[in-house]
């Protein structure tokens, strides 16, 4: 339960396009069955935050709560709750884009987690890093481990053995595209990449044995002669709509699968299969449990698991919310992620 003595506060969308986000009173959520409530120090932006903002087609009742990535402190625990206790210092993805409620949204400053959408973050890490893990984490799972996508075997800390395959990440200096390179490096698996050359060196210490240019004209053929001899497990393509990795994977040996981020492909040449994952049907299946629970918090304790990108701050308490989605709709770096701390 909720302690009573708490009051809430949240940032609204009182309708569509509307801005500034109105911040008012909103009711304090009471954690439910494997649910936490946590105290909120940090949130981040996700591109689908700026895009209901400014009115893309999106099914939602107003006025609305946004947002989907935080970081904070434990303050109660639902029944049945035993990976956390109070005072805890979590990250989590917030779950109300997917369930409807507004008191599972990030964009206040109490939000009920669920259990298995979140875990301990190090006492040495600051919450505004932890807040940049959770959607690009979850999306990245959802198309790597997911039976019905990609179906790859499940990353351990220690990483492991390599399995001799290999995988293309499009879109690596993204932050889907981060979180991708590293679990399926933990998974046992070798990463090729693509970015621009500007972030070469960036994307190089998260883990792939090679990084191309996603604008030249020689990629496909650069990429097909990197994983020569090798067989591969098939493409996610981290930012969506690149035909490229469509093209890479029917001339590599190996699964002709790619699952994407974002819907955008055309329809698929014969022999090939392209689906999109959706990052928040992980909640309740075993590849939720083997990421948050079983991978998450030893590889981020023992610093196998890099947050990133790094936080850009873009202010203080939930007013700092309109500045940080205008700073991400202009556009920030690949490796930044607009935070808001409170």
């Amino acid at each position: 339960m909720a302690p009573s003595t708490l009051t809430n506060t949240a940032a609204w969308l009182m309708a569509p396009k509307a801005r500034p986000f109105e911040i008012k009173p909103a009711p304090l959520g009471t954690p439910g069955e494997n649910q936490i409530l946590i105290r909120n120090h940090a949130i981040a932006i996700n591109p689908i935050d700026a895009k209901i903002q400014q009115g893309i087609p999106y099914p939602m009742d107003y006025p609305a709560i946004l947002g989907q990535d935080v970081a904070g402190e434990v303050v109660a625990l639902g029944p049945n709750v035993t990976r956390f206790k109070e005072g805890d210092r979590v990250t989590g993805a917030a779950a109300g884009f997917f369930t409807k409620r507004n008191e599972e949204k990030a964009f206040q400053t109490y939000t009920v987690l669920d259990t298995n959408l979140a875990c301990r973050i190090p006492d040495s890490m600051s919450f505004e890093r932890a807040a940049v893990i959770p959607l690009g984490l979850a999306t990245a799972a959802c198309a790597l481990f997911s039976s019905n996508l990609l179906g790859l075997q499940l990353p351990t800390e220690p990483a492991q053995k390599p399995t001799g395959s290999v995988l293309l990440v499009w879109g690596g200096a993204s932050s889907v595209g981060l979180n991708a390179i590293q679990l399926a490096v933990a998974a046992g698996y070798e990463v090729v990449t693509t970015c621009s050359p500007k972030n070469f060196e960036y994307v190089k210490q998260f883990g792939p044995t090679h990084v191309f240019d996603y604008n030249s004209s020689a990629v496909v053929s650069d990429l097909v002669d990197a994983v020569k001899g090798k067989a591969t497990v098939g493409a996610f393509d981290a930012v969506g709509g690149h035909a490229p990795s469509v093209e890479f994977v029917q001339k590599a040996e190996g699964v002709k699968f790619v699952a994407t981020a974002v819907r955008g492909f055309a329809e698929p040449p014969e022999g090939m299969k392209i689906a999109q994952c959706m990052s928040l049907v992980i909640k309740d299946t075993p590849v939720g449990k083997a990421i948050w629970e079983d991978f998450l918090p030893k590889a981020l304790e023992e610093g196998a698991f890099v947050p990133a990108p790094e936080p850009l701050i873009a202010g203080k308490g939930l007013e700092a919310l309109q500045v940080a989605i205008d700073l991400k709709r202009d556009g920030v770096s690949a490796k930044e992620k607009v935070v808001v701390v409170l």
